[in-house]
């Protein structure tokens, strides 16, 4: 999917995966977490190093005596650790509040979770600790952070480095590391990007943690020393981002075009039409049909019948392939932001409204969405094919500005 306004500034929007791909459901990612909630705090015990180096560099960040929010605080350690004036940690699994209770009755501790909070309160600090990987939906999490900041809040975010994802899934499969769900391997500049499409900015960017074991005199020549290096600083295992909320200004509503190029796409026209939220100031669809065999024009003058209230076009291309159907789609539309919406409906109709608003804002003036932020299963996409993606995005990105 990709959506522009007049001017052309390439912003990648991540997006979800559509259903044929499957993933872990969320309760199951919420029940997994339950399950392993005891095993889990043993397991930090074993990897104290490991905790105790993040602790270490979050008290670097966060000044004793702050109100502290620690989203997806599991047991509670780190948001101790912090020795806030006031703190709260909230977590989606109840059997690791319950855990967090006991060990830390001074701290408050809440089931909740961050996709649906109901905690709204302003904090100095909000901790994200290697939680972006856990999440079902990063920008609506992102989203609902501004129930809980004030104009000097700080956004601490730890996740790690997607090039360790090798080393750290043959530790699990070594049983040196508890074996996680599907993650989403966010980089900087994913997150990034979602800071921004929610209304914050990055202010501050480390890496941290070469060697994540307890070796000694190695350990501390790595972490100390070397981790901070030029260059090799780009293979320590976590990305610390510092994040400030940006000052808001209200945008005005904008008139959209929908263009919806099809070619033996019948069965998909009028769930396009149904399933679209209400966004913009008014809504245009401009189907261009692609010479189908199937019936899609006739589907298509039925469906703009069907519904007199929507503002629909039916065309049929002079050319041949989708380059031509966009263009020609983009010639008769009469909105004021343009957006391309594939008629196999890869990309759910409902993602929409995230890159309407983003152009609303003025988080960029081109945005391209990307599918391959989040995990997919193995048989999803095939290697050369993930390839091929990640290097035409990075190209697209960068011929675009």
């Amino acid at each position: 999917m990709r959506a522009q306004s007049e001017k052309g500034v390439d912003s990648p929007l991540p997006m979800r995966r559509p259903a044929r791909l499957p993933r872990m459901k969320k309760q199951s990612i919420i029940d997994y977490y339950n399950r392993t909630a005891s095993e889990r705090q043993r397991r930090k015990r074993m990897r104290r190093y490991y905790h105790r180096s993040l602790e270490r560099y979050f008290s670097f960040i966060i000044p004793p005596g702050s109100r502290v929010l620690e989203i997806g605080c599991g047991t509670g350690e780190l948001l101790a650790a912090m020795r806030p004036a006031y703190g709260v940690g909230i977590d989606f699994s109840e059997r690791m509040i319950e855990i967090a209770r006991k060990s830390f009755p001074e701290l408050r501790f809440e089931v909740d979770d961050i996709e649906e909070l109901r905690l709204s309160e302003p904090f100095d600090y909000v901790i994200m600790s290697d939680l972006t990987m856990s999440l079902w939906d990063v920008q609506r999490a992102f989203e609902h952070l501004p129930q809980v900041c004030h104009e000097r809040t700080r956004i601490v975010i730890s996740n790690y480095n997607f090039l360790w994802e090798p080393v750290l899934k043959l530790a699990e499969g070594l049983g040196l590391k508890l074996r996680q769900p599907n993650q989403n391997w966010l980089s900087v500049q994913d997150i990034d990007n979602l800071l921004r499409l929610t209304g914050f900015e990055r202010v501050k960017r480390e890496n941290k943690i070469l060697l994540p074991i307890n070796i000694p005199l190695l350990a501390p020549l790595c972490n100390r020393l070397l981790a901070n290096l030029p260059l090799l600083n780009r293979l320590d295992l976590v990305n610390l981002i510092v994040a400030r909320p940006e000052s808001q200004r209200e945008a005005p509503e904008r008139t959209v075009s929908i263009i919806v190029p099809a070619r033996n796409e019948r069965g998909n026209i009028e769930n396009a039409v149904r399933r679209l939220p209400a966004f913009g100031a008014s809504q245009e669809f401009v189907f261009v049909e692609g010479h189908s065999e199937d019936g899609t024009y006739e589907e298509m003058l039925r469906v703009r019948d069907t519904y007199p209230d929507k503002q629909i076009k039916v065309l049929i291309q002079s050319g041949r392939g989708k380059g031509n159907a966009v263009r020609e789609g983009f010639e008769a539309a009469t909105g004021e932001m343009l957006f391309i919406l594939d008629a196999d409906l890869t990309t759910p109709p409902e993602d929409m409204l995230k890159f309407y608003e983003a152009l609303r804002q003025g988080k960029g003036e081109f945005i391209n969405g990307c599918r391959l932020v989040y995990p997919m299963e193995k048989q999803a996409m095939r290697l050369l094919n993930l390839i091929a993606n990640k290097s035409f995005g990075l190209l697209f990105s960068y011929l675009l500005g």
